[in-house]
């Protein structure tokens, strides 16, 4: 009875079931009418076909799970083969319908990521716009919804997470030397104790940021800050909400005096959720992330900016047109990007150049000595810098991509990796028409993005529903899947067999990171010195970076500021670790066409074996429903290591920091004492104890451990993959196997289900061949119709 308590837990509830009445499904059709107005015609089409066989799967399958829970509710035991079926059952169930994608724009401040998504969701003043004296003061979340209002929700740190910050913040502005509590002139040239100060005097008042840290712990913050630690703001309409927000995600300069309450608890936001009402513009299932380009000092902050990075399967390096050439910013945040494909679930990379819209002309004409005037206006002057943009840009951006990623990814092959956009030249449409400022161009990678994944989604769901629908004819019969008189034995064995084999191929595969992993570490030891005075040496001096420095050692070598370039210490001292290795893991974990050392190849050749031998006993034992049958076990086996997929993805993310977290842990001690020093001389004193502790670091072994931590993280990912393959498989070939071990079970009758089931499976190839006559059919009524004519052009 204990089983039949606990299975209960798992029955729907009364008014679950009231899902599947017509009123419900009327409103279900008049919502997806709504959820893909994004969309063209064509598009939609495909869109609603893919909702329905998705919907209509989920009713078979909550009506299956109702009848086996219902079948079974009062035995006093169940059968390892039907809690496995209910198990499965319930877990597609609750299968989410499709993950958001979700789309970074990772750029520094000013450079046009919050004009973008304003224009992305044509909402012209939305998300402020960074001015003199604003910016984006935080991770920002912009999606549509099924609500009907625009809602956004503001998380905030914990307490327990400020009191970790306000610490640091106050031993950062412990004075280099002289007495406690003057005012210190070198606080303006040093960003890190700026912006400290500030944060302390915006939650606590001026005078606040003299105080001691126990001080400033008896004191109550001057904003409001609800026990939730979450502020919920809602309105009708896009600018009223705006109007609410806009003070919690500004940054306001340090000597505005206008804060309202909003704008004092800004130190505390954590991250902002936006959400839309469904827009006809921006899909449903699409996340749009302005995501500050350096991190933050905070802890909890940065590494949600590194988690946030990481979930992006797309980033949109943007930088402003007049910063492009020339500006290092977008090089970092482009290394940043190509780092995330590393470690991370990004998929592409782009580079978004803004603002190019900005040209002056006559000077544009100088410096290319234009005698001949073929330019004769601003517009094609625009137009003309913007392909050269283009044409540079792709050139050097997929050259850089190439020393980095394996040469067959996928990110490689796309036809655009920069856009030049102009969000201003979207609104006014003066110089260029609306095409021509590339946002439509950017919303339809995104409705194309969504639609493939949708494709891709809908169609491994519906078949493994209709695998699980087949199991269930295994537990109403005698008959097994597998021959009552055949050799469970040998088949065992043979799984064993290539279990050892895919266990030598992982091995292989990991192997031939040995050579670039040790090149990397004499490369690391042979410019770690030139690293440390890279990074420690500042051409003006020591004014300005004491507290600059303290902010490193306080963070264990990581100082990440809203103003100033990241300083990563550990990062650069294992970056020649780093530039070895990148092409080898980037082939190990590559997601498109695997080839030679990719992971998923081995895993795919083991999948193959199975199948093939799953084949080889049908023809031999001539199955009833031999095609059914044998599609079940192939299914399952598919299912069984297509969940591998993210237990690797998951493992890599650890895999490819180990390096830069094992020196991190070493010089942790170094750092710690660093911290610590006051008084005169300290930076350079600070200076001294990092220096002496790289050294002796690397004297001990500090580049050879983190090499051995990475190859141990490799062995853990070898054995969990093999642990959970051999678990799996063993639970299939039992379930499998004839049901004279207590294995059968007479459940309810499921026929009509397993029919309507098969009707949707054969029914994806129909949806699929459809989905492409609309696609030729859009594509050749865009070639034959007529351009667009430009905006009236400007003489020269």
């Amino acid at each position: 009875m204990a089983e039949a308590e606990a299975l209960e837990g798992m029955m729907p509830h009364s008014a679950d079931c009231d899902m599947f009445k017509e009123p419900m499904k009327k409103r279900r059709r008049s919502y997806r009418d709504q959820q893909f107005q994004a969309f063209p015609s064509a598009e939609q089409s495909a869109l609603k076909e893919y909702e329905k066989l998705d919907s209509r799967t989920r009713r078979v399958l909550s009506n299956t799970y109702q009848k086996m829970i219902q079948s079974v509710f009062l035995d006093d035991s169940i059968p390892s083969g039907v809690k496995y079926l209910i198990n499965r059952l319930l877990a597609l169930i609750e299968k989410p319908p499709l993950e958001p994608i979700y789309v970074g724009l990772l750029g520094s401040t000013g450079a046009g990521k919050s004009s973008l998504i304003n224009a992305l969701i044509q909402q012209a003043m939305f998300l402020p716009v960074s001015g003199e004296s604003i910016c984006t003061s935080c991770i920002v979340q912009v999606s549509s919804g099924c609500c009907e209002q625009y809602e956004a929700k503001i998380h905030l740190l914990s307490d327990q997470e400020w009191k970790a910050e306000l610490k640091d913040l106050t031993m950062l502005l412990q004075r280099a030397d002289g007495p406690r509590g003057e005012e210190v002139d070198m606080w303006a040239r040093d960003d890190a104790a700026e912006e400290a100060a500030q944060k302390i005097q915006m939650l606590y008042g001026p005078g606040a940021q003299r105080m001691r840290y126990e001080d400033l712990l008896r004191m109550k913050p001057q904003g409001r800050i609800p026990t939730s630690r979450t502020i919920t703001l809602k309105a009708e309409e896009a600018g009223d909400l705006s109007v609410k927000l806009d003070p919690y995600i500004r940054t306001q300069r340090s000597d505005w005096n206008g804060e309202s309450a909003e704008t004092q608890i800004w130190p505390l936001i954590k991250y902002v959720e936006v959400i839309l009402p469904k827009s006809a513009l921006i899909p449903e299932g699409v996340v749009l992330v302005d995501i500050p380009g350096t991190g933050d000092f905070n802890n909890k902050r940065d590494e949600m900016w590194k988690k946030t990075i990481d979930k992006c399967s797309v980033i949109w390096v943007i930088s402003d047109v007049e910063r492009v050439s020339g500006g290092k910013a977008h090089e970092d945040l482009l290394n940043e990007s190509i780092k995330a494909c590393q470690r991370g679930f990004c998929r592409d990379i782009a580079l978004v150049v803004t603002k190019t819209d900005k040209l002056h002309l006559w000077e544009y004409l100088r410096e290319r000595k234009m005698e001949n005037q073929a330019i004769q206006s601003q517009r094609e002057a625009v137009l003309q810098r913007n392909e050269i943009i283009k044409l540079q840009k792709n050139r050097i951006l997929k050259e850089k991509l190439k020393r980095k990623l394996p040469a067959d990814s996928k990110v490689l092959d796309a036809s655009n990796l920069v856009y030049t956009v102009s969000a201003h030249e979207y609104w006014q449409q003066a110089l260029l028409t609306e095409e021509e400022s590339e946002v439509p161009k950017l919303r339809e990678y995104i409705r194309k993005r969504l639609l493939d994944k949708k494709r891709r989604l809908v169609t491994k769901y519906v078949t493994e529903a209709f695998g699980l629908l087949l199991l269930t004819d295994t537990f109403n019969s005698e008959e097994s899947l597998l021959p009552e008189h055949f050799n469970v034995g040998s088949l065992r064995r043979f799984v064993e067999e290539k279990l050892e084999l895919l266990e030598k191929a992982i091995e292989q595969c990991f192997a031939c990171m040995e050579q670039p992993l040790q090149a990397g570490v004499q490369g690391a030891r042979a410019s770690y010195r030139r690293t440390l005075r890279t990074c420690l040496v500042r051409s003006r001096g020591n004014q300005g970076f004491h507290q600059t420095l303290k902010a490193v050692c306080l963070k264990n070598g990581v100082y990440a500021s809203r103003t100033l370039a990241r300083i990563d210490l550990n990062g650069a001292l294992s970056q020649p670790i780093y530039d070895q290795i990148d092409p080898v893991f980037g082939g190990i974990f590559r997601d498109g066409k695997p080839t030679g050392s990719a992971l998923m190849l081995h895993i795919e050749a083991f999948k193959h074996s199975l199948e093939e031998k799953m084949a080889e006993i049908g023809k031999r034992n001539s199955w009833k429903y031999d095609e059914y049958k044998r599609g079940f076990l192939i299914q399952e086996i598919s299912a069984i290591l297509g969940g591998l997929e993210g237990h690797i993805l998951r493992r890599k993310r650890k895999i490819y920091e180990s390096v830069t977290s094992s020196i991190q842990n070493d010089l942790k001690p170094c750092y710690e004492e660093a911290a610590q020093i006051t008084g005169k001389k300290a930076c350079e004193r600070m200076k001294d104890v990092i220096r002496r502790g790289v050294e002796r670091q690397v004297a001990e072994g500090m580049f050879e451990r983190a090499q051995e931590r990475m190859w141990h993280q490799f062995r853990q990912l070898k054995h969990g993959i093999t642990e959970k393959v051999k678990g799996s498989i063993t639970t299939m070939l039992t379930l499998a196997t004839p049901q004279g071990d207590g294995l059968y079970k007479e459940l309810a009758d499921v026929r009509r289900e397993q029919k309507e089931m098969e009707k949707l499976h054969r029914s994806l190839r129909e949806v699929a061949e459809n989905v492409q006559l609309r696609r030729g059919m859009q594509d050749f009524l865009l070639r034959m119709s007529p351009s667009k004519a430009g905006p009236h052009e400007t003489k020269l």
